[in-house]
């Protein structure tokens, strides 16, 4: 047994899951994430909890669900509603671009395929805009 990471299924009928790489993929991918997050000024404060384990494990169980693998997910914690659950935190365009550059660096720490990289970050990206819920401009004479 190895330290190296599982090499990605290239088989044509592999699911996303399967050619990212699997669970070492997400796994890896998510931990490095919420390092960066567990630093951040702007995106810690979101995380009540005092440790990010179980907020890592969630994210981890999401993305792997989403991709094709293991769909834990739904069964612990039934359909993902994910504005609903971002709902109770301000997430606005700093919150979003923070939270893209951690996501970015954990996934360039993957050195995917670049179609892989692509559309991992392009869900990514539209991910993280449909989360963004305040705006940073605001007042009475805002529309």
């Amino acid at each position: 047994m190895t330290d190296e990471p599982a090499e990605p299924n290239l088989s044509p009928s592999a699911s996303p899951y399967e050619l990212f790489g699997g669970a070492d993929f997400f796994t890896a991918l998510v931990a490095d994430f919420y390092a960066g997050v567990a630093g951040d000024e702007v995106l810690r404060p979101m995380y009540p909890e005092q440790d990010l384990g179980p907020a890592e494990e969630r994210l981890r169980m999401f993305l792997e669900q989403y991709w094709g693998g293991p769909t834990t997910y739904q069964a612990q914690r039934g359909h993902p509603r994910l504005r609903m659950r971002h709902a109770p935190y301000q997430v606005d365009e700093t919150a979003r671009d923070h939270w893209l550059a951690h996501m970015r660096a954990a996934l360039d720490a993957r050195n995917l395929p670049p179609e892989a990289d692509d559309a991992m970050w392009r869900y990514l990206l539209t991910a993280a805009q449909a989360m963004v819920n305040t705006s940073l401009v605001s007042g009475p004479d805002q529309p």
